[in-house]
Parts: structure tokens; C-alpha cells; sequence
């Protein structure tokens, strides 16, 4: 499958977490995107309970699935896996929910857009090795939002979706149709 970029195209970004998944929806021109819907799917934990790892996918996918079915997107864009030395456990949380949303883009058919995090920070920002504060602050300017979007897992995942637009529009232009890179 393979996205042909238009103007009027939807993209759901996501920030994925086990506790926090950030999602952001945007549509219209890559350099003047509207912001459909974002917003963060958190943890409900049941009284008083710790929920397993298996407790929150299940969670997590109902969300995801609904929000999916809500925003009817052309593209899911998502962030590749990394891991930061120091943390290594956080990809492996990380990899549980991002997983669990390239299988609910694809049950659902929809176009899916894998970013390195330097390509979204490069995008935003026109560094790849700009600080997450950069990021949050360019989508608060982009938007021309009173405040970054909270919490900043919401900021990212709409920096993830207006990077997948801006990547569609370039393939557009110089003819090569967006689509999956593969796994990062």
C-alpha cells in the first residue's frame, strides 16, 4: 500500500506509552496543518489494583481502536524504536504500545508512516539533534497554541503527525508515493 499526498490528507500521529500514549490528528497543507483532534490516553488504574503489562494493552487497544475509528485517518505516523542507554527498560515499554498500534493501523487498513526521531526533530525544528523543548515549542508555533500542548507526550505526537505530512508532500513533489519505511 502506498499514500498518495494531498492537501485534505488526515494524519493521526501517536507518541506511544504504556502509561501515557499521545495522539495527534492534523490535516490541510504540511507548512499550514489544522489540528483535528489530540489528546493523551491514559492508565485508568482499577481501584486501588497495579495493572499488569497484559491489563494495559488491552486498554490501551481499546482506546486506540476507537480513536482510529473516530478521526477515520489517511495515514498513522509513528515515531521507529529507540533506546537511550541509560534507560533501556523504556524502549522495551515503549516497543508493547507501539506494536500494539502498527497492528491496530494495519487491521484497519490504514496507511502507516514509521519516523526516525531525528527526522521529526529535523522537521520541526531543522535539527536533527534539537531538544524535546524545541520540538514542543515549534508545534506551539506552528499551531499558534497559547501554551505546548499537556502533557508533552500530546506535543509530540502531533510534531510525529506533521512530520509524516511533510514527508508525504516532498515524495509528492518529486513523484516517489509516501508509504511504511519499514522497521526502524
Amino acid at each position: 500500500m502506498s499514500l498518495l499526498y494531498t492537501s485534505s490528507m488526515r494524519v493521526l500521529g501517536f507518541d506511544p506509552g504504556l502509561r501515557i500514549t499521545g495522539y495527534g490528528c492534523v490535516s490541510g497543507s504540511e507548512m499550514a496543518p489544522a489540528i483535528v483532534e489530540a489528546g493523551a490516553v491514559r492508565l485508568v488504574p482499577s481501584s486501588g489494583a497495579t495493572p499488569t503489562v497484559a491489563d494495559r494493552l488491552v486498554e490501551l487497544d481499546a482506546d486506540i481502536r476507537a480513536i482510529i475509528g473516530r478521526l477515520s485517518p489517511d495515514a498513522i505516523a509513528i515515531e521507529g524504536l529507540f533506546a537511550h542507554y541509560r534507560h533501556p527498560e523504556t524502549a522495551i515499554k515503549m516497543a508493547h504500545a507501539r506494536g500494539l498500534i502498527l497492528l491496530a493501523a494495519r487491521q484497519a487498513g490504514v496507511e502507516i508512516i514509521e519516523l526516525k526521531p531525528a527526522e521529526v526533530k529535523k522537521s520541526l525544528t531543522g535539527s536533527g539533534a534539537a531538544k524535546k523543548e524545541q520540538v514542543q515549542e515549534s508545534v506551539r508555533q506552528l499551531f499558534d497554541l497559547e501554551a505546548v500542548p499537556k502533557p508533552n507526550d500530546v506535543a509530540d505526537a502531533l510534531a510525529i503527525a506533521v512530520s509524516a505530512c511533510r514527508r508525504a508532500a516532498v515524495g509528492a513533489s518529486s513523484g516517489i508515493r509516501a508509504g511504511s519505511r519499514g522497521y526502524a
